[in-house]
Order: C-alpha cells, then sequence, then structure tokens
C-alpha cells in the first residue's frame, strides 16, 4: 500500500472521508481498551507506533534484540508475520522459510534473533517461551491488546510524523491519537523534523518521556562509498533508503520506489538488471528488499550476486537514559537492563 498524498495535510479529501474516520476511530479505541486475553512468564517489551507505515520499529528491535543478547539474554521476537502465507505460530527458520511464507521483516530479523510469527499474538509469545525465550520484543502491536504488555514504546519518525493527524482512512492514524497515548509508556523520535518536535509536546503533554535517535548507514552501506548505483526498494519511507546512501557517499545514479512491501514481478527485476547494465551502475537495495528477493525462484536466481545490500542502524542520542528507563518502566522487568546492573 502507498499512503495517499492526502494523509499528509488536511484537506477537502480527508474531510469528505471524516465519517468513516469517525467510526473506524471509535471502534479501533474501543478495542485499545480492552483487557488482555493473557500474560507470559517473561517481561515483553512492545515496539509499536501510532500510524499506519513505517516509523523505524524493526530497526529499534534489533537495537533491543542486541543489547539484551550482550548480557546473555535470550529475547525472541513476536511479529503478526504480515505479508506471509503462513499464520503460525511457528518460529522461523531463515535456511527453510521465505518472505513469501513469513514477511519481509521477520525473515530479515530471523537472521540476527529468534522471531515467532502469528497473528494471534499471545499464542505466539507461549511459543517463544516455550522455546526458551527469557524476554520478548513485540514488534508492532501497539494497538493489540490481546498480550500483556510490561513496556509499550511508540516509535515517530520525525519527518512524516502523525501527518495530518487523522484516523484512518482520513489520515494515518491507526486509532485517535489520546487514547493511543494512555496506552503507551514512551515515545521514541527517529530523525529531526517540525512535526516531530509536535510530537513530543504532545507526549509531554500526557506525561509520556520522550527519547532521541536516528538512523544511519550500518558498515554495508558504508563499504559501497563512491560506488554508483541503480537502488530500488519497496519500503513505507523510501526516502530514508536514498538518504541513507547519499549520506555514506554513494552516487545515486537511479533510484526506483515501489509500494510497501511490493514483491518485483519477472519483468520489474529484468527491467532493472537491463538499465543497470545500460547505464554502468551497480544494484542497490534494503535488506527487506533482499529478502523478499529470495522468497522468489526467479529474482533469486536471477538477481543472485548482483545486488548490493545497503542497511541502516539505530544510534540512540542518549542511550544510558534510554535503557535507564527501561528498567524503570515497567515492575515486571525482572531481568538487569545494563551491565552495571547485572547480579554478580
Amino acid at each position: 500500500m502507498k499512503a495517499p498524498a492526502f494523509w499528509d495535510e488536511d484537506n477537502w479529501r480527508s474531510r469528505l472521508v471524516a465519517p468513516f474516520a469517525a467510526l473506524y476511530g471509535a471502534i479501533s479505541q474501543a478495542r485499545l481498551r480492552r483487557p488482555p486475553a493473557g500474560a507470559v512468564d517473561v517481561p515483553v517489551i512492545c515496539v509499536g507506533n501510532f500510524t499506519l507505515g513505517g516509523a523505524g520499529k524493526t530497526p529499534t528491535v534489533i537495537f533491543l534484540a542486541r543489547h539484551f543478547r550482550s548480557l546473555g539474554e535470550r529475547p525472541f521476537v513476536l511479529s503478526r508475520g504480515y505479508g506471509g502465507s503462513l499464520k503460525g505460530p511457528l518460529v522461523v527458520n531463515p535456511a527453510l522459510h521465505h518472505a513469501g511464507e513469513v514477511g519481509d521483516e521477520p525473515g530479515l530479523m530471523a537472521q540476527e534473533v529468534p522471531v515467532v510469527i502469528g497473528a494471534d499474538r499471545l499464542a505466539a509469545a507461549r511459543l517463544a517461551v516455550a522455546q526458551g525465550a527469557s524476554l520478548l520484543l513485540m514488534d508492532d502491536g501497539l494497538q493489540n491488546p490481546r498480550l500483556k504488555r510490561d513496556c509499550r514504546l511508540a516509535v515517530v519518525d520525525s519527518v512524516s510524523a502523525i501527518g495530518n493527524a487523522r484516523v484512518f482512512p482520513a489520515g494515518p492514524l491507526r486509532a485517535p491519537l489520546g487514547a493511543q497515548f494512555e496506552l503507551c509508556d514512551g515515545v521514541l523520535l527517529i530523525g529531526e523534523g517540525p512535526r516531530g518536535a509536535a510530537v513530543a509536546l504532545t507526549a509531554a503533554e500526557h506525561g509520556k518521556p520522550v527519547f532521541h535517535g536516528r538512523l544511519v548507514a550500518d558498515d554495508a552501506t558504508r563499504r559501497l562509498a563512491g560506488l554508483k548505483v541503480l537502488a530500488f526498494c519497496g519500503i513505507g519511507r523510501p526516502e530514508k533508503f536514498r538518504a541513507s546512501l547519499s549520506e555514506a557517499g554513494v552516487e545515486i545514479g537511479g533510484f526506483v520506489a515501489f509500494a510497501d512491501h511490493h514483491v518485483l514481478a519477472k519483468h520489474e527485476a529484468d527491467q532493472l538488471m537491463r538499465r543497470a547494465a545500460a547505464e554502468g551502475l551497480a544494484l542497490v537495495t534494503t535488506p527487506k528488499d533482499q529478502a523478499r528477493l529470495l522468497g522468489d525462484p526467479y529474482t533469486r536466481q536471477a538477481l543472485a550476486g548482483l545486488v548490493n545490500v545497503a542497511g541502516i542502524e539505530l544510534v540512540l542520542d542518549t542511550p544510558d537514559e534510554f535503557i535507564a528507563w527501561l528498567g524503570t518502566s515497567a515492575t515486571a522487568l525482572k531481568i538487569p537492563l545494563s551491565p552495571s546492573r547485572r547480579a554478580p
């Protein structure tokens, strides 16, 4: 899905569908306030966002997974498995499952941390615990009340933020903003922008702490510095990918953006290869797009060895403060959250 342009501003199109948005908002708000259907015996940290579309949840989950793993914990990620054919609950095996079965984001994260997919988050959580998880990182699900969550973090892209501040379909919000703030514990703003600053003020009004971070090029991206490329992606915010390449010193000779979670058709893959060859450009894409490429027999074979992968990673402005907040925001977090707090 590509977000409608009118989600970015309040105009006659958003007002036209306002009655439908009011109905959707009422339903979603009622759902938010349902009591959890169940809980598990390990801490659950939810990483979600207020809007439809990308905000930086996946890099945040990976950041947290690396942190807890460095402390000797065994974090598992819970994912709905959006875009995959398998409903779960099941443990993703990167050697057996492809993006068409489990979704691109779970396939990507499973290369680094155990991932369980399942539309039923409670059932997925129980499976993860049975597999030995000591802590669960819920990727998305801020609006899903089925599983009791001990800490709920809302990730916000500072550039797009909450768009026109209207509820779907009049805008990008998944539920009325006030209702969502009631059920989140803190906000992580990614990048800089006036809209992000406005969200920070709203968070302060609701008594929620705000942390700041940015997405930077990873080592694989930095190694592409000086290369002239044809970049392509199918992610929620393609301009982020373009910016990360430019900031890493990669020369962009062409850029092709598809809809979020887009799976390349045979003719699209052929067009990209022909253009790259004709213009002397190296192909480059994101890790999530690579996961989808590997899931299709044709693109896996045709593009094997031809596509460079350029990723991003989260850097926090005040990591110690953020980790300390995690430790105090939920009494159920019974594990040490920083090396200095580890038990002897």
